[in-house]
């Protein structure tokens, strides 16, 4: 059976997707309150995606063959398990198109592959001001993660521990 013009498809990245993943990072950004932190390049894009040894893969959500939405993710390991899970960085749907499945279908597309892959799980991050994905989360399945902090180390704090020097 064919996809009607407004299903969403979802299919693996390609090099010939580099402006298009690169708007979409921008339009997440934008809607995230974050378009100033955005200084990502097309080469840059190109080069963790596509290099010999990628650091990151991700999916298209299209419409009528154009671009609409992106998951971005990578591999973690987990110690207790000794498997693998996926990180999804990022995912985001234009909001002109939101409402058509796409979301749901980005989501479906990477949980068929962490289980094709023997992944013990999916997670990720969302903001917690942004309860329309916090709802859409929670309609999937998804559970927080109770007891843990998100930490991150960078800028000053990060160069002044590879130098070996505290910081706080």
């Amino acid at each position: 059976m064919a996809a009607s013009p407004m299903t969403p498809t979802i299919r693996p990245v390609r090099p010939t997707d580099v402006a298009a993943i690169l708007r979409l990072i921008r339009g997440l950004a934008e809607y995230e309150r974050l378009l100033a932190e955005v200084t990502a390049t097309e080469a840059q894009i190109h080069d963790a995606l596509f290099a010999p040894n990628p650091r990151a893969h991700a999916l298209i959500a299209e419409i009528d063959s154009t671009p609409i939405g992106l998951a971005l993710f990578y591999y973690t390991l987990s110690t207790f398990k000794l498997r693998p899970n996926i990180f999804l960085e990022d995912l985001f749907v234009d909001p002109a198109h939101r409402g058509t499945g796409a979301g749901y279908a980005l989501m479906r597309h990477l949980a068929q592959r962490a289980v094709a892959e023997g992944c013990a799980r999916i997670e990720w991050r969302v903001l917690n001001w942004n309860q329309p994905s916090i709802d859409f989360y929670h309609r999937i399945g998804s559970q927080p993660i109770e007891h843990w902090h998100t930490l991150q180390l960078g800028g000053e704090a990060l160069a002044a521990l590879a130098e070996g020097n505290p910081h706080g």
